[in-house]
């Protein structure tokens, strides 16, 4: 459906802090519930702003780094990475339309644009 890709401790960089586009980062983990909600949500954003956001989620047992690097202490938090900009986070569930306007994508990319 989406290309949503998954970032890891060792891809971190080239995906979202190398990246020329702005970036959504998911910050997930199998066990946690509240994730799994904000999983559909992730994936409208992506559908919506596809070509003009990148989105990537990041299994923070799995990449414990990176998480510790952002200070992510509660999951899920979604954080959104624009180039040259310090990141933004939202943490808890949240739908779409919270998460636009969270990061101000509806003031920025456009879909489809």
């Amino acid at each position: 459906m989406s290309n949503i890709r998954e970032a890891t401790d060792s891809n971190f960089d080239e995906l979202v802090l190398q990246n020329d586009k702005p970036v959504v980062v998911d910050f997930w983990a199998a066990w946690c519930g509240p994730c799994r909600m904000v999983a559909p949500e992730i994936d409208k954003l992506a559908a919506k702003y596809d070509g003009s956001v990148d989105v990537v989620k990041v299994d923070v047992d799995a990449s414990p780094q990176t998480a510790m690097r952002y200070g992510i202490m509660s999951i899920p938090t979604v954080a959104y990475f624009a180039p040259g900009q310090p990141p933004r986070a939202a943490v808890g569930f949240r739908p779409l339309e919270a998460l636009e306007t969270a990061f101000g994508l509806q003031n920025g990319a456009n879909a489809g644009a």
